[in-house]
């Protein structure tokens, strides 16, 4: 298997699970939706109401699915991208009681959360590819 091939099902796995995830918070039917509205309640509350800060909030992960479909924009999606892992991270310290059972022992929430480092991963593998020389002389994509 080529190194673009890996490459390119990186991209469209980023596309995949972002636009998904964010289509489902647009349609008001994502699993999510409850831990979005706890940490909406905790920090965004007195800014925007839930309804529309759900709809935008699925709207943008949507976008970023899009961004990493788009060779050119590599750069904005993976920096927009970790702009929004860092506040993916927020509840397992602002909802300690959504994210964790016992020390060291997270919900099925926390889980969810935490496999986000696997994702930081992917970006980080196709950022760099995507600014490097491929490893058989090919041009940067």
């Amino acid at each position: 298997m080529r190194a673009t091939h890996i490459y390119w099902f990186g991209r469209l796995s980023l596309f995949l699970i972002f636009f998904w995830f964010g289509a489902l918070k647009v349609f008001g039917v994502s699993p999510a939706e409850e831990l979005v509205m706890h940490l909406y309640d905790k920090t965004l509350i007195e800014l925007l109401a839930m309804p529309q800060f759900s709809i935008l909030f699925g709207l943008f992960e949507c976008s970023l699915g899009i961004l990493w479909l788009i060779p050119s924009a590599t750069k904005i999606a993976f920096w927009v991208f970790l702009g929004h892992m860092m506040t993916t991270f927020l509840p397992l310290f602002f909802l300690p009681e959504d994210a964790w059972n016992d020390l060291f022992c997270p919900t099925l929430i926390g889980q969810y959360i935490i496999k986000n480092l696997a994702l930081i991963g992917l970006a980080l593998f196709v950022f760099g590819f995507s600014t490097q020389r491929f490893l058989d002389g090919d041009t940067p994509v």
